[in-house]
This record gives C-alpha cells, structure tokens and sequence, in this order.
C-alpha cells in the first residue's frame, strides 16, 4: 500500500482512501448505468409488443376499408345503373 498523501480539497487523504472512494464511485457508476440499461430493455420489450399492436390494427384497418371501398364501388355502379334505368325510362316515354 502506498503511504503518500494526496489533496482532496483543502484535507490531505490518503492515496488508499481515495482509491477506495474511487473504486466506489466507480462501482456505484456502473450499477447505475446497469439498471439504465434494464430499464431502457423494458421500454423497448413495451415498445416493440404496443408497435406489434398497432401494426395489427392498422391491417385490421385497411381490410375494413378495402372492404368499405369495394361495397361503396358496388353501390355507385348500382345507382348508376338505376339512374340510367330511370332516364331511358324516361327517355322512352316522351314523344
């Protein structure tokens, strides 16, 4: 062990203790780091499963309106039908 003295502010401590305090602050660094990196795994496992969610609502979505669209163009094409019905009806029937 070294007996030298090193400056920590205006106090002399010795070089042991200050490698203790170091080794400790190091050591509480990483324990904080670690539980950093825990908690951003966490958030990305709840990102990752709420993307999967909505990924599948929004293919839910788009079979519901590529339906909704195919009834609409369906419905169009009738009333045209029916309008061109009415006016050769009508066409028809005048002199």
């Amino acid at each position: 062990m070294s007996t030298s003295m090193q400056t920590a502010g205006e106090e002399l401590v010795p070089a042991s203790a200050a490698e203790s305090q170091l080794s400790s602050l190091v050591y509480d660094l990483s324990q904080n780091v670690q539980v950093a990196m825990d908690n951003m795994m966490k958030m990305i496992t709840v990102i990752d499963h709420n993307s999967s969610n909505v990924t599948e609502e929004i293919e839910k979505s788009m079979g519901f309106i590529l339906q909704r669209k195919k009834d609409l163009k369906e419905e169009k094409e009738n009333l045209q039908k029916a309008a061109t019905a009415v006016l050769d009806v009508l066409n028809s029937g005048s002199p």
